[in-house]
């Protein structure tokens, strides 16, 4: 049986491979570094509904058990703070996890690690990739139903297909850090500073990770480097080690398309956006659920002409409405006018308005030709799938996405796109 190859092993890639064998279909994932990375946080935040998404593989509560709960955010301008976002607790994972990105990526190896249907391979770049009706194929003999491409911001899929990779990049330049500091916090909880006195007109954003590990971002000029002065400013006298540092600009870009036959990109290689409200890795778990349960339908017949095409629907719909939220963001951030100025200005003077980011929810597929009823995601949805199921009168698609309030063949057909 052909499996479906997939380009990249981010969390991403290894997502799609295990949804994928859950409904019993075998993948090929190639990366072409050597080996994976074990440094440096990256992403950091997992969303409550993303860890039943993939509870839904057997990783969620690993997930979640990995990492740091928080349930306060505190905005602080200059010297004073001016928002408190408080969370409540409820059954089940909580609203927020930082996990960093390598440790999400550990644990999901390691269940691909014991899953016969999926094949990882290390050191293996892709340089070719040919599509007929028949399928997708590599030169190197790879030949594959479907492909999905995860392969990041510079995806080598992406650039083959010669698909356009539209927006912009900020100029603004940011050092993040992990820092080992013990802060003494009561509980852990996110800050985010406007204006600080120790970095006078831009940012500082303050995460805990598990260790007594904190992702620190300082937004800063272009010849600043990271100075023992940035750490000193927060964490005072006390001893520190700086675990990992890097340097980067926030770019909000979207592919022109999503699906070209039967490759789908997925992740940062179909869209990019600045980290404020952790829409990235969060976004991109729920494109690889979206896209393993049309292809493994696609595959078995079960699918009508119109169900991959709706990959490209509901996915570009979500992106957009992800860089939408994200350029806000930025241009609170980042104002580029006096307007945008002005308003940064009395939101951080009142307290009313600030935006120091809309953190992630799924995104509703309320206009997509296979989704009735909202499309909202049916709460607990990790029991959904691989196939469609039902509970209380709802049909539930595999990706725990609410299809239609009844359950009969018409229903059943449109939401796999006949």
């Amino acid at each position: 049986m052909k499996p479906v190859l997939i380009v990249g092993a981010g969390p991403v890639g290894l997502t799609a491979a295990l949804f994928l064998a859950r409904a019993g279909v075998p993948s090929v994932i190639l990366e072409k570094v050597e080996r994976r990375s074990r440094q440096g946080s990256r992403s950091i935040c997992v969303q409550r509904d993303v860890l039943e998404i993939l509870e839904r593989i057997g990783v969620g509560q690993a997930v979640a058990d990995a990492g740091v709960t928080w349930y306060t955010g505190r905005t602080y301008h200059r010297d004073r703070e001016v928002l408190t976002l408080t969370f409540p607790e409820v059954k089940g994972f909580p609203p927020f996890v930082n996990t960093p990105q390598t440790v999400v990526e550990q644990l999901l190896e390691e269940r691909v690690r014991t899953e016969p249907l999926v094949e990882l391979r290390y050191g293996h770049a892709l340089t070719t990739l040919i599509q007929d009706d028949e399928g997708v194929s590599t030169k190197d003999g790879i030949a594959a139903t479907h492909c999905i491409a995860a392969d990041g911001v510079h995806s080598t899929v992406r650039q083959l297909l010669d698909i356009p990779f539209e927006g912009f990049s900020f100029d603004d330049r940011f050092i993040i850090a992990d820092v080992r500091v013990d802060l003494d916090f009561e509980t852990p909880e996110r800050r985010f500073y406007f204006d600080p006195p120790w970095n006078p007109g831009r940012q500082v954003l303050l995460h805990p990770q598990p260790e007594g590990v904190w992702r620190i971002d300082w937004q800063v000029a272009e010849d600043v480097q990271l100075t023992d002065d940035h750490i000193r400013a927060i964490v005072g006298d006390k001893p520190y080690e700086v675990v990992w540092q890097s340097t980067y600009r926030f770019h909000q870009r979207r592919a022109k398309a999503f699906r070209k036959g039967r490759i789908l990109l997925a992740g940062d290689a179909a869209h990019v956006m600045s980290p404020f409200g952790a829409r990235g890795l969060n976004s991109g778990i729920c494109d690889a659920d979206n896209a393993a349960w049309k292809i493994a339908a696609d595959r078995t017949g079960d699918a009508g002409p119109h169900l991959l095409d709706s990959y490209e629907i509901e996915r570009g719909q979500a992106a957009d409405e992800n860089l939408r939220i994200t350029g806000d963001t930025m241009r609170f951030l980042v104002p580029g006018n006096e307007e945008e100025r002005a308003h940064r200005q009395k939101a951080l003077e009142t307290g009313e308005g600030i935006d120091s980011g809309k953190l992630f929810t799924p995104f509703s597929y309320e206009n997509s030709p296979l989704t009735t009823d909202g499309g909202d995601l049916i709460p607990g949805s990790r029991t959904a799938g691989p196939g469609f199921t039902t509970r209380d009168g709802w049909l539930i698609r595999p990706d725990g996405h609410v299809a239609a309030h009844r359950c009969d063949d018409q229903v059943k057909l449109r939401a796999l796109g006949w």
